[in-house]
C-alpha cells in the first residue's frame, strides 16, 4: 500500500488526471458513436461518365441521398416505379431524396434509360 501512496504523491496527481482525461475522451467517442448510430445519415450518387456510382447503394432508413451530376450533360433521376422524379440536372447540380421505407428502389435517367442505379434500404 505504501509503493501505491508514494507513486500517488511523487506524480503529483498526473496519473489521475490522465486517466481521468482518458476517460473522459473514451465517453464522449461512446456517447458519439451512439448518436449517430441512432440519427439518419447522408449518402451521395455520382453521375459521372454516364453512370452512377455506386451503382447499388446500401442505406437504412431516414437517409438523405443526393445525386450530383458531373457530367457535362444534363441528366435526371427517375424511379422506376414512378415515386420520385428529379428535375433535369446540368453539370454540378443535384437532386436529394430521404429514402424512409425499407425496400429496393431502382432508377435510371431519364435523359439516358440505359443509366441505371439502385437503392437498398435495409431495417
Amino acid at each position: 500500500m505504501s509503493g501505491l501512496s508514494r507513486r500517488r504523491g511523487s506524480g503529483g496527481g498526473r496519473p489521475s488526471a490522465i486517466a481521468s482525461a482518458v476517460a473522459a475522451a473514451f465517453a464522449l467517442m461512446f456517447t458519439s458513436v451512439v448518436a449517430m448510430a441512432g440519427t439518419p445519415g447522408e449518402a451521395t450518387v455520382a453521375i459521372d461518365n454516364f453512370t452512377f456510382t455506386p451503382a447499388t447503394l446500401t442505406i437504412k432508413p431516414g437517409t438523405k441521398v443526393t445525386f450530383v451530376n458531373h457530367d457535362d450533360i444534363p441528366h435526371s433521376i427517375v424511379d422506376a416505379k414512378g415515386a420520385f422524379r428529379s428535375k433535369v440536372l446540368d453539370t454540378d447540380e443535384s437532386y436529394s431524396m430521404t429514402f424512409n421505407t425499407a425496400g429496393d428502389v431502382t432508377y435510371f435517367c431519364g435523359l439516358h434509360p440505359h443509366m441505371k442505379g439502385a437503392i437498398v434500404v435495409t431495417p
